[in-house]
């Protein structure tokens, strides 16, 4: 038993295994880099692949010295608002997916697990029915309030009885809170039809139509979010032993699971807001990462990060080029490109096991 407890403890709290860390920290400092080089190039991708392609010259001297006059100049300049996003929610929603199968010991948690994607679609569609929103600026504040309140709402009733909020109790009141609230979203938007066109375009999920306006109101948000998130690595690394083993290690096991899902919630509602519900990235990419890295989460949650954007871009322009001229939204690419690798990681694991 001793010598399998120390196979599965993780690193961060394990101390025979600091001579091994440190060996290995070189490696993985240069894959991080790596990673964020694939990066770059995703988001040059980016900005010159679509339905109207350019060089990446044009694109230098669009970014350097742009021209109102030269039309490719002005196709670069609109795809920077909506490189940066995909920059910025595909980093929150990885990050947040890594947290959240941390908390719930559950490697298939992500923001619909919580009940946040229900959460905000409630509230968009009460903003869009009582108050006749129709700008994503206008989305943002009713999104975020109504994915924090759903995130809250299911850890206070997890929370209820002896055992606190375990990660099967937090499941079930996700699970059911979900549900309850896609009834009532359905029940709205059977009503109103006039509430269901200007809705099903942010249910979707796009890239598209985002501007400098919503950036800017989700930005901070969303750092404060992934501050937070990225600072609780060891803490995870305490819960993935169980409840009773970190409070042994002195961990304060329901202040350290809701600042760590405080940053998750964060980080979700201010990408659901700002884009709409994107499925998969949150899920696959935190498994891809322990390919590589291994358990660790204070190395998970930025390798999560930067992998983010790369599914969510590299999804975006696929989007772009596979019918043109038309665009297949962000929304159903990744889950055309998602589901397959989940898959593909699942039946991985699945062998590895036997």
């Amino acid at each position: 038993m001793a010598v399998q407890a120390s196979v599965l403890r993780p690193a961060s709290v394990a101390d025979p295994g600091a001579t091994v860390r440190r060996r290995s920290t070189p490696r993985t400092l240069a894959g991080l880099l790596i990673t964020a080089v694939i990066l770059a190039v995703f988001c040059l991708a980016s900005l010159t692949i679509g339905a109207r392609s350019v060089g990446v010259g044009t694109m230098v001297d669009a970014v350097v010295a742009f021209d109102p006059a030269n039309g490719d100049h002005a196709v670069v300049l609109s795809r920077v608002p909506r490189t940066v996003v995909g920059l910025l929610v595909g980093s929150a929603l990885a990050a947040a997916g890594a947290a959240l199968q941390g908390i719930a010991r559950n490697p298939l948690a992500d923001p619909g697990i919580l009940g946040i994607n229900a959460g905000a679609s409630l509230a968009i569609v009460v903003g869009i029915y009582l108050f006749g929103l129709g700008s994503a600026s206008g989305y943002i504040w009713f999104a975020f309030a109504g994915a924090g309140a759903a995130a809250l709402t299911v850890y206070a009733v997890a929370s209820l009885g002896r055992e606190g909020a375990t990660p099967v109790k937090l499941a079930l009141a996700g699970a059911a809170l979900a549900a309850g609230l896609a009834s009532l979203t359905n029940a709205i938007l059977v009503s109103s039809q006039e509430t269901l066109d200007a809705f099903r375009f942010w249910q979707v999920g796009t890239l598209s139509g985002r501007g400098w306006d919503v950036i800017g109101i989700v930005t901070p948000f969303l750092l404060v979010g992934l501050a937070l998130t990225l600072a609780t690595g060891k803490v995870l690394n305490s819960l993935a032993l169980g409840d009773d083993v970190a409070r042994g290690l002195g961990q304060n096991v329901a202040l350290a699971r809701g600042i760590a899902g405080l940053g998750a919630v964060v980080l979700c509602g201010a990408a659901t807001a700002a884009v709409g519900p994107i499925a998969f990235v949150g899920l696959v990419i935190p498994h891809v990462v322990r390919l590589a890295v291994g358990a660790d989460y204070r190395w998970i949650l930025p390798f999560s990060a930067l992998l983010g954007p790369v599914l969510l871009l590299g999804a975006d322009i696929l989007g772009r080029v596979v019918l043109p001229p038309s665009e297949v939204q962000v929304g159903i690419m990744t889950a055309v490109v998602g589901a397959p690798a989940f898959i593909w990681l699942v039946r991985r694991r699945r062998m590895a096991q036997l």
